[in-house]
């Protein structure tokens, strides 16, 4: 078989102007930044329109490494402390190292003050982006259980209510986070974390075998080229593996970036890409339910958007936001994407996807730097737009009358960390944006080809197994908030 990994050549053909940062290539492991547009398509909103309505479903911030992974930076250190040997060049420095985790018990697993300060600023980036909320106002967002998402919506909702000094008024400007069940197997599709109630999500994912298959194909030759700066200490392809999440982990949690600078651009972008098929064929387009549990959400946000901002859906019991803030985990981004049929087409660059096993494909508009690294979203937002609009001639005003728009359309927008992604066949409205009306057709659609949650998951005999998302239009019980004031 014919194996083809990033040459020079390759990364020539797709070099651009700037820098490269392998902390923009690092996949779940990337800091946040805001991801490059890919379709041309500019960031800012169009002219003579505004969002009126927007939902956004995004990882927690970035967080110390998980036990298992701590584990790793452990035996790394262990061989580099064990070990009697010189050390030159991009590797001068590991004999020094020490893992920057110093609280054992209480660090893996939660953020850490990056995380905290990724979502404090998302937070007053989103209450300025749309103006939403009014000085004084209480904002609800919704939370999976486990401890680094519901921290990343207290400081996401810290930096939205920083706006003014409420407390001599404790009713005011508050914030409550709904935190629901995380990662388990009877909330169905009703839910953040869907695809841990799916029996048969697990038998579509082979990202992991994928993933660990190609970086078989280049890890080892990164040890064999290192350890040419190594004498009396010898590395191996699972230490690769673990230096390289070293990079990304080590910037977020203590600004040490050296790790970053011992590999050469090819073999970041080798390691972005087994990334890439980890969650394409994990958790995205490549797992056929992957779909399935990303349309329940996608279907509730459409409806949402169909009635307008104040206004529920199916009877609910409680009216969402206009800013709908759903906080979980990485492996529920990609499934998002699938539902919407996003970053899987091949019509303009032949034979992209699926995406091979073997050999990256530069054209590629999947990359899971630019969607899961932490605190990375999927955002949709609905807009109206004048179809009489000023286009930057004369304004008359006449006096104590604000401008009146005339008649407006309302569209849908995609934005993957705040790049624009247009939605396939439907971008005839203004920046390559959907018109609701087909918007919400399509997303019919989509449905179709994903099928019904309950069905697919075999859950047709299982008590109360639902196909629908209705926990953001149904007031909690009281044990299920958390209450954040400043």
């Amino acid at each position: 078989m014919h194996v083809a990994i990033y040459s020079a050549l390759a990364l020539a053909a797709t070099a651009t102007a700037r820098a490269f940062n392998p902390l923009q290539h690092s996949g779940p492991a990337s800091p946040y930044f805001d991801a490059p547009s890919q379709f041309g398509i500019p960031s800012p909103t169009p002219a003579n329109c505004h969002v009126d309505q927007a939902a956004y479903i995004l990882r927690h911030g970035s967080r110390y490494p998980e036990p298992g992974s701590f584990a790793g930076w452990q035996a790394l250190y262990t061989k580099f402390q064990n070990a009697t040997y010189t050390a030159r060049g991009p590797l001068a420095f590991i004999p020094s190292w020490v893992p920057p985790v110093d609280d054992v018990p209480h660090q893996p697993l939660f953020l850490t003050s990056t995380g905290a300060a990724e979502a404090f600023s998302l937070g007053a980036d989103l209450r300025k982006r749309y103006a939403f909320t009014k000085g004084g106002e209480n904002m609800t967002v919704w939370a999976a259980s486990q401890q680094r998402c519901v921290d990343t919506a207290s400081f996401f909702l810290r930096g939205y209510l920083s706006q003014g000094n409420y407390l001599a008024a404790p009713a005011l400007n508050r914030g409550r986070i709904i935190a629901l069940p995380d990662s388990v197997n009877d909330t169905f599709a009703n839910s953040l974390t869907p695809s841990a109630a799916c029996p048969n999500y697990n038998a579509g994912s082979t990202g992991a075998t994928a993933s660990s298959n190609y970086r078989a194909l280049y890890q080892t030759k990164i040890a064999d080229r290192l350890n040419g700066f190594l004498d009396g200490l010898t590395l191996g392809a699972s230490d690769i593996g673990v230096m390289q999440d070293l990079c990304g982990f080590l910037a977020e949690v203590d600004g040490d970036t050296r790790f970053c600078d011992v590999f050469e651009e090819s073999e970041w972008l080798n390691y972005e890409y087994a990334h890439d098929l980890n969650y394409y064929y994990g958790s995205g387009p490549g797992n056929p339910t992957a779909a399935t549990t990303g349309y329940p959400w996608v279907k509730a946000i459409s409806n949402l958007f169909a009635a307008g901002p104040g206004n529920s859906i199916n009877g609910g019991t409680m009216t969402p936001p206009p800013l709908i803030m759903g906080f979980t985990h990485d492996n529920n981004l990609p499934p998002v994407v699938a539902a919407l049929g996003l970053w899987n087409s091949s019509s303009a660059s032949r034979n992209v996807y699926p995406l091979s096993l073997t050999r990256p494909n530069p054209a590629r508009t999947f990359r899971s730097s630019y969607l899961v690294a932490f605190r990375g979203y999927v955002a949709l937002e609905r807009l109206s737009c004048s179809r009489n609009g000023n286009n930057g001639g004369a304004v008359k005003h006449t006096a104590n009358q604000l401008p009146i728009t005339g008649a407006t359309d309302a569209y849908v927008r995609v934005r993957i960390n705040n790049a624009p992604v247009p939605i396939p066949g439907c971008a005839s409205g203004p920046g390559a944006m959907c018109p609701l009306d087909k918007f919400t057709s399509y997303v019919k659609e989509r449905g179709a080809a994903a099928g019904d949650f309950v069905a697919v998951c075999g859950l047709e005999n299982v008590a109360n197994a639902t196909s629908v998302v209705s926990f953001l239009t149904e007031e909690p019980e009281a044990g299920d908030v958390q209450l954040v004031s400043l």
